[in-house]
């Protein structure tokens, strides 16, 4: 049996946008159009439906393991929602939040944070006080042109399509927390 060769990540940003996201302690993001492809799916009797990325909510846990919390602030609530944050573990979350900012401010005064620690993503006009707010502003590559203008990064992925993901690993690669993570999954693979 040949040993694991030891990985070194193939994934790179760029070291100024590194430099900027480096701090955070703390990761908002919105769903609709963030953790979902933003379009809404409403059977006949009101009941909705989400779809969900698998590598957007690996990278929630990952984030969590690497010591940088993440939180959901969502105008909209619906059970499915709920199911899916409660499946990983999201604890720090405000749901149906008209006013977000307002919403986010005792989640991060739980946490004793404070916004220059903060890290968001959004995709639409709601999410532009949270972004303006944040020491590092992210948004999604299908975002509108006005959040787009306000972000230090927008992803090369669609919001529901990785686009959380990518933002989880950078926040973990400027935290230096890429690489052990990276580097634990593939020590688990070494079965002796």
């Amino acid at each position: 049996m040949s040993a694991v060769r030891p990985t070194r990540p193939a994934l790179h940003f760029a070291a100024e946008l590194l430099l900027q996201a480096q701090g955070v302690r703390a990761a908002i993001f919105d769903v609709d159009g963030v953790l979902t492809d933003g379009r809404l799916y409403i059977g006949e009797h009101g009941e909705q439906f989400k779809a969900f990325h698998v590598h957007d909510g690996h990278g929630l846990k990952l984030l969590a393991q690497g010591g940088i919390t993440p939180l959901v602030v969502s105008g909209r609530d619906s059970p499915a929602l709920r199911r899916r944050l409660a499946d990983l573990g999201i604890l720090q979350l405000a749901l149906g939040a008209g006013d977000k900012l307002r919403a986010a401010a005792p989640l991060l005064a739980s946490l004793s944070i404070d916004w220059p620690q903060v890290a968001a993503i959004g995709d639409d006009w709601p999410d532009l006080p949270l972004l303006q707010r944040a020491g590092f502003a992210c948004a999604v590559a299908d975002a509108h042109v006005e959040v787009r203008a306000v972000a230090h990064h927008v992803t090369a992925r669609p919001g529901g399509e990785g686009a959380a993901r990518e933002f989880c690993d950078l926040l973990l690669m400027a935290a230096g927390r890429y690489a052990p993570l990276l580097q634990q999954q593939h020590g688990s693979l070494d079965v002796r």
